[in-house]
């Protein structure tokens, strides 16, 4: 089994909350990860997916919950909300760290009075299909590296465009990275969507018309990265609004989209509201789009669609387990100038980051950070461009650096981080004080190893 990064948050979690809950997308390895757990061995274990533990669940929540005397695991909690309020009552009585043990396919906190109900009693930890530091076994740490006082020196990268397309089409979820053909891996995500939909997501919603979304799911994946307009979708799927937007709470729910919120200034300075949406696995987005290698080769909106999909989903997967806490947006000005993506950390302080599918960089590429830059002002801490290309090369100063290859296997060599992307860097002065406005390019070094067969 592939180690998870989020274990030692889990540990830590386990020693001094009553109730933790590891919630993600169906498949990507919560049973598993729970029942690995050092010290695990004296917790009951339970899974709602079983008709009989269910039905019990269902129609005596107080008294299920009431029948466990140790630590106890819940698995797929979602399936019956009744017993949050069970665990509640039980919590109030003994507030002992580590009591329950949850996982979830769904987000509960979308669920009515979940998250009212276990308020203060509860520990949230997400688990996304697998990183790509995950699959290579070593630590990923990107995002403190880029919220560090100075960017740490790297050497030169070796990993190949193609390294990285191949993981674009394989995503992270640790089933289909099994297997050795397009087709395989091809039939697997067809019989998960198939689960999702059919299983999932109508005892959720008692929805009955699910054919509308599988098509809702290839209009989003063939529009990855981009904002979304519910007008416009409504009118291409001839769905109203109000539908449409029931139908984006429960792909969100179940983990299957992302929406990225647009970043907001309080200098009233007109910026996108809406947010970006993307596909929380690209390799499940290339599925929908039908996508081959020599496809993603030819065609360069959907190769730049679908690696800025990538990039964004790995660095909120580091989020679950960096230092450094930060929120995701993505920055747009009503004239055009736009920021992939902008980390804010809890003081308020950001990083952008911009990424392209393309080996060359030029001026053209940094007007969306310098914008962001003039904005932020003293909250910027610094740019970053990640691409295709091998080279670091500056671009004046107080306009920036790049840096290519070396962080596409994206690993800082003194933060031990990574990016699992290709990568160039750009550094632009803040207008503060300290080492954060230094100008220039520390070439971001490469440990990482093209991944196996298997992976």
């Amino acid at each position: 089994m592939l180690a998870r990064h989020a274990i030692p948050h889990l540990d830590a979690a386990l020693k001094d909350t009553p109730v933790v809950l590891v919630h993600g997308a169906r498949q990507t390895g919560k049973s598993t990860l729970t029942q690995s757990l050092k010290g695990n061995t004296s917790r009951q274990y339970f899974t709602l997916d079983d008709a009989t533990v269910l039905a019990a669940a269902t129609n005596d929540p107080s008294g299920f919950i009431a029948s466990f005397d140790g630590p106890v695991v819940l698995d797929e909690v979602q399936r019956a909300p009744g017993v949050f309020m069970a665990i509640k009552a039980e919590v109030d009585k003994n507030r002992k760290p580590g009591r329950f043990l949850l996982t979830g396919s769904a987000n509960v906190l979308l669920l009515p009075k979940v998250s009212e109900s276990l308020a203060g009693r509860i520990e949230i930890i997400t688990l996304w299909p697998l990183s790509q530091g995950e699959i290579e076994s070593h630590s990923e740490k990107f995002i403190d590296c880029a919220f560090s006082p100075r960017m740490p020196s790297a050497s030169k990268g070796k990993t190949s465009k193609m390294t990285l397309l191949d993981r674009v089409l394989r995503g992270g979820y640790p089933e289909p990275l099994s297997r050795t053909t397009d087709v395989r891996r091809s039939a697997w995500f067809e019989s998960y969507l198939t689960t999702i939909l059919q299983r999932d997501i109508r005892e959720m919603s008692h929805i009955e018309g699910v054919v509308d979304l599988p098509r809702l799911l290839m209009m989003i994946a063939s529009r990855t990265s981009g904002v979304l307009n519910y007008a416009d979708l409504s009118r291409s799927l001839s769905l109203p609004q109000t539908t449409l937007k029931r139908y984006f709470a429960l792909l969100e729910a179940t983990f299957l989209i992302v929406t990225l919120p647009a970043w907001a200034s309080n200098q009233g300075i007109r910026l996108t509201k809406a947010p970006k949406v993307m596909l929380a696995d690209t390799g499940l987005a290339s599925h929908l789009l039908g996508m081959t290698l020599a496809r993603l080769k030819s065609d360069s909106n959907a190769l730049g669609s679908l690696v800025e999909n990538f990039v964004v989903m790995e660095l909120i997967k580091q989020a679950t387990w960096s230092t450094v806490h930060v929120k995701p947006f993505h920055f747009r000005t009503v004239g055009g100038k736009e920021v992939d993506l902008v980390l804010e950390n809890a003081a308020g302080q950001i990083v952008g980051i911009e990424v392209k599918a393309s080996s060359t960089v030029n001026s053209d590429d940094f007007r969306g950070l310098r914008e962001l830059r003039n904005i932020a002002g003293d909250r910027f801490v610094r740019g970053i461009v990640l691409n295709a290309g091998t080279e670091a090369v500056g671009f004046g100063v107080r306009a920036g650096a790049s840096c290519g290859q070396q962080a596409r296997e994206g690993r800082w060599r003194s933060c031990s981080s990574s990016t699992s992307s290709h990568c160039r860097r750009l550094q632009l002065s803040s207008g503060g004080s300290g080492a954060e406005n230094e100008v220039g390019c520390r070439k971001m070094g490469s440990t990482w190893r093209p991944p196996t067969s298997s992976a």
